[in-house]
Formats: C-alpha cells, sequence, structure tokens
C-alpha cells in the first residue's frame, strides 16, 4: 500500500523523514520534490526498484540515470571530475542543473548506460531533497517524473497519487515545484554540450 508523508517544505519532520529513509533501504520507489519537478527515486543497487521505476517511465537501457548527490563531494565518488569540470560544477551547484558525465567503479552496473559509462549527476536546491539525502548518506538513483509521451514533469502530490498510487511505495507531498525540468549538460568533454533545456540558465554551455 502506498504511503503518503506530507513535509513541510521549508522545514522537512525528522520523523518522516526517517520513516522514508527506512522504505528506501527496503527497496522502495518513492516520488519526492524537487527544485524543478517531482522525482522518482530509489537505493543504489536496487535492481528491483530500478527495474520499477524504468516500467513506470518506459525507459530502456540506454537512458541515463541520475545521481542525486547531497554536494560536490559526493559527485566525486561517483562521477570523474577534473579541475575544469569541478568549476563549471562549483558555479552551478546546487540548482536545476544534471550534468552527464563518465562515471567510476563505484557507480553499480545496471544503472550504466551500456555502451559507455556515463551518469547523470545532480545537486539540487530542495530541502526535503537534502534532508532525504543527509538522512540516507548516499545518493539516491533517480529520474524525473515526466509521464509517457508528455514533456513536462508532474509538480502535485495529490496528481502523482491518484496516477500512480498503486505503483509507487511512497509519495512525498512537499507542495507544488517547478513545471521545467532540469537543464542537461554533458560534461564528458570540453567545452560542453547542451542535451537539454529547462529550468537552470543555458546561457554558461552554449
Amino acid at each position: 500500500m502506498t504511503q503518503f508523508f506530507q513535509i513541510h517544505a521549508q522545514n522537512p519532520q525528522k520523523r518522516l523523514i526517517d520513516q522514508a529513509i527506512g522504505i528506501l533501504r527496503q527497496g522502495g520507489v518513492v516520488a519526492y520534490p524537487t527544485d524543478s519537478g517531482y522525482a522518482l527515486g530509489c537505493c543504489l543497487g536496487e535492481k528491483k526498484a530500478i527495474e520499477k521505476i524504468k516500467w513506470l517511465r518506459q525507459l530502456d537501457d540506454r537512458h541515463n540515470f541520475t545521481l542525486v548527490c547531497s554536494d560536490l563531494s559526493e559527485i566525486g565518488t561517483y562521477a570523474k571530475v577534473d579541475n575544469s569540470v569541478f568549476r563549471l560544477l562549483k558555479s552551478h551547484t546546487p540548482g536545476p542543473y544534471t550534468f552527464i558525465l563518465n562515471a567510476t567503479t563505484e557507480v553499480p552496473r545496471l544503472l550504466l548506460h551500456p555502451k559507455r559509462r556515463s551518469i547523470g549527476v545532480r545537486v539540487p536546491d530542495h530541502r526535503i531533497t537534502h534532508a532525504l539525502l543527509e538522512a540516507l548518506g548516499e545518493p539516491l538513483m533517480s529520474v524525473t517524473l515526466i509521464p509517457v509521451d508528455e514533456e513536462l514533469p508532474m509538480t502535485d502530490a495529490e496528481e502523482i497519487r491518484e496516477r500512480y498510487g498503486a505503483h509507487i511505495d511512497l509519495i512525498i507531498d512537499g507542495g507544488a515545484c517547478h513545471l521545467e525540468p532540469t537543464t542537461v549538460v554533458d560534461l564528458r568533454d570540453i567545452p560542453p554540450t547542451l542535451v537539454r533545456e529547462g529550468r537552470g540558465d543555458p546561457a554558461p554551455f552554449r
């Protein structure tokens, strides 16, 4: 049965955050708010949860999954970051950007593109997300909750419950989110490649 937590966007209740972490650690799939729409998340290495997210979003093995990280140092554990990339990341995190980088061996193989060892990483600017990450102690495997055949992410927890409630273990209602998805930037080579324009200002990466 799907659980539904109303968590304060500015002062997340520790009791509810801890319960959410328990659900994640048991292999659950969670819908949670970010600074650019709601996302689906699970713990790293939880194969059944990852397969469920792929099924919900109808994603194939070529999709770049994203590790939602608490800070830059955590990104450095899972992605290869040289000095030039570090400066770009430092200037644009936290914020509504997803960066594609070459993955390190810390990333589970089931998250990687079959032909290239790349992974998406991001540090959102949202207090509920950071409370989850701090309590979890590791990144969330995540994808933006964009319904099949649509272009914009879902922004309302009640609508998520109506549409996906039978398939998600927990929905965190943190209030309405922004309508635009993240801006996606490929940083595997410099100069960067702008993959998708979203809420983050794309101008620095053109």
